[in-house]
């Protein structure tokens, strides 16, 4: 199966959704609700471990810590608090 290529810069849930619905001929709400509950279930497992999916990549969650940042427009200094960030690391089968 081959999805026809976007118009845009970015996939969306809305635009994968009406591809998978033109393409099957299923219901475009249906799709959605499926693509929303792939998502979900996605987000639960990071939460618990990291993902990974076959001839894709993997997903994990990183802490990054506590640093001075700087506004490069005005040169004024801040502090950004330390946060969760997801990254991504893409399989080697999957080409781009």
């Amino acid at each position: 199966m081959r999805l026809r290529k976007m118009s845009q810069d970015k996939a969306t849930r809305e635009s994968i959704a009406k591809q998978i619905s033109i393409e099957f001929g299923i219901a475009y709400s249906t799709v959605y609700k499926k693509i929303d509950k792939i998502l979900e279930i996605w987000s639960n497992e990071m939460i618990i471990s990291d993902l990974s999916i076959s001839n894709i990549g993997s997903f994990k969650i990183k802490k990054k810590n506590e640093r001075i940042g700087r506004n490069p427009k005005t040169q004024k200094e801040h502090l950004i608090k330390s946060r969760k960030v997801i990254s991504f690391k893409k399989s080697n089968k999957l080409v781009l």
